[in-house]
């Protein structure tokens, strides 16, 4: 499929009503079509892996269009120069999400991008850094404790920042990764007790939103059941 078909196709599935949703959930909509994740997926399947592709309906600047670009990626063909510029273009926590979750987190250096990103100090690159962090935590099944023990200090330090999207990535990573094992949930717990004492208001409600999910009886047994099921 050339960029210029399936740009066509995507404005046909635009629908203004949920361009209005996107709005009034804080999505930038200059160039938006209105399209369901669900539509957006499927097409994504029709077309396949296309890393050529990506990159041309990236530099659409469509919304839709760069979704679409981070779900047909190719992510062992994704460049740093690439996830450079591409994070340069984030002005949406939409944007910076479906690209980490979709295909920056599954390239061979998310682990170093995430921790590089997470210190920078532009809003939405600094968002990607712990996006990237909490989708490893879900998604890398694999990965051992060690590397996100390595994570705790950043994100102690990020919560510092009172910007509504980087606090909330920020509460977002310390919950996901607090959620793999005990072992890491108590270190997550200890990390969101170090950043109350922080005392600023983006401090006080990532500690005490974490703390209430991460201490909750539900998510112990469920990692007590995982412990047991893994001979711990």
């Amino acid at each position: 499929m050339e960029a210029a078909e399936v740009l066509k196709r995507l404005e046909s599935l635009g629908r203004p009503s949920i361009v209005a949703g996107m709005e009034r959930f804080g999505v930038t909509t200059k160039k938006a079509f209105g399209i369901s994740a669900p539509k957006l997926r499927a097409l994504a399947k029709e077309i396949g892996m296309d890393q050529k592709l990506s990159l041309e309906l990236w530099d659409s600047g469509y919304l839709e269009a760069r979704a679409l670009a981070s779900l047909i990626g190719d992510p062992a063909r994704v460049t740093e120069a690439q996830m450079e510029r591409w994070v340069k273009d984030f002005d949406s926590w939409a944007v910076c999400d479906t690209c980490c979750g979709n295909l920056f987190d599954r390239t061979a250096i998310a682990y170093r991008k995430a921790i590089e990103w997470s210190k920078r100090d532009e809003e939405f690159v600094k968002r990607a850094g712990f996006v990237m962090m909490a989708d490893l935590a879900i998604h890398d099944k694999s990965a051992k404790d060690d590397v996100f023990v390595r994570m705790f200090p950043l994100i102690v330090r990020g919560a510092s920042d009172d910007r509504k999207f980087v606090k909330k990535a920020v509460n977002w990573a310390l919950r996901q990764i607090g959620k793999r094992n005990k072992k890491l949930n108590a270190s997550a717990i200890k990390a969101a007790v170090e950043i109350r004492k922080m005392g600023s208001s983006s401090a006080r409600w990532i500690a005490a939103d974490a703390l209430r999910e991460l201490r909750s009886a539900d998510i112990q047994r469920r990692l007590k059941s995982r412990q047991r099921k893994q001979g711990g």
